[in-house]
């Protein structure tokens, strides 16, 4: 029961990270980098903080949880990821919600979820390590097939039709993009082991375990923001997109800030939940070590959903759709698999 619960709670942060590029489509009158930059100030500021604050002990503070260790680890993992966040937005410009999600989140799994257990030392091929192996094979199995989907989605498309699902439809360039975000994004997960003794540090001075690891989550944000906002920031110079932010009418102003916020806490949610739900695997080791795979494999899942809804798919053929579907039920065996095996 405790694991289905997890499991639970991870779906419905899951579902609201695919969700959050859904407001974005709501923005008006502002290049790219600034809703980029203002969506981001939501996701990986505010609302981190909001949620760090739920773990602070009383009579304890962030900075007394900070220097427990770790802090300058997560950091500095979190900028790294930045590049990965940044080029995951561009890997939704090019390829899609569904496509450009399927194929950074695939590769952020298999890589966020391989490099901690290797770093700590699991053999692979005996025993737990196995099994954690092999269930990220069939996590990147259900990606190869979803992604093969999306090369027949391309193949049978013309170019008007790309442009009108996708309107800056690039596959070569979106798959490049998405490749390495996936690669960067799972530096995420590399900055929350790092920053395990400051989760320790709170829950031994009393927090509650279903909130120990958001201020580990803050701090990787800090980092991915700081390389986001670098970058937006210089696009707004070179662009000479700055003055966009308030050459907006008013009503449009406050419409953009209020998607922004509602695609940064939607964005949130992913980590917020998956802090919550890995409280719930204490007693698995396995789920413990497969929780980064499940949360990518979820996100995947629900954002071809939302491909599905916003048209994505629209005109592909029947075979391209099968092969989809395929994709997606090897996704789902993937999450049970840390229980059947």
């Amino acid at each position: 029961m405790n694991i289905l619960l997890g499991l639970l709670i991870i779906a419905i942060g899951s579902f609201g990270q695919s969700s959050s590029y859904v407001p974005i489509n709501k923005i008006k009158g502002w290049s790219w980098e600034n809703f980029w930059l203002t969506q981001g100030l939501f996701a990986w500021l505010v609302f981190p903080f909001l949620g760090a604050l739920l773990a602070i002990p009383e009579g304890s503070s962030l900075t007394e949880l900070w220097n427990a260790g770790g802090a300058l680890g997560s950091i500095i993992y979190g900028i790294l990821w930045g590049i990965g966040g940044l080029t995951f937005g561009l890997s939704m410009r090019y390829l899609g919600i569904a496509l450009g999600q399927s194929i950074a989140l695939g590769t952020c799994s298999a890589f966020g979820t391989l490099i901690p257990a290797i770093l700590v030392g699991t053999d692979l091929f005996h025993g737990e390590g196995l099994m954690l192996l092999f269930g990220v094979c069939v996590t990147l199995a259900g990606i190869a097939v979803i992604g093969y989907a999306g090369s027949l989605r391309a193949r049978n498309m013309s170019d008007e039709e790309k442009k009108a699902a996708v309107k800056d439809f690039a596959l070569t360039k979106g798959l490049l993009v998405a490749l390495l975000a996936g690669v960067m994004s799972a530096c995420f997960n590399l900055g929350l082991e790092s920053g395990e003794p400051i989760k320790q540090k709170a829950i031994d001075l009393g927090a509650s375990e279903l909130f120990a690891l958001n201020p580990v989550v803050f701090l990787v944000t800090i980092g991915g923001f700081i390389t986001n906002a670098a970058y937006c920031i210089y696009q707004n110079v070179k662009n000479h997109t700055g003055k966009e932010y308030f050459s907006v009418p008013k009503n449009v102003l406050v419409s953009n800030i209020l998607f922004c916020a509602l695609a940064g806490v939607l964005w949130y949610s992913q980590f917020f939940g998956l802090g919550m739900g890995k409280s719930y695997f204490t007693n698995s080791p396995l789920m413990l070590a497969f929780s980064w795979s499940i949360l990518m494999s979820l996100n995947i899942l629900f954002s071809n959903f939302w491909g599905i809804v916003l048209k994505e798919w629209r005109g592909v053929s029947f075979k391209t759709i099968t092969v989809l579907a395929c994709g997606m039920a090897i996704l789902i065996l993937s999450l049970l698999l840390p229980n059947m095996i």
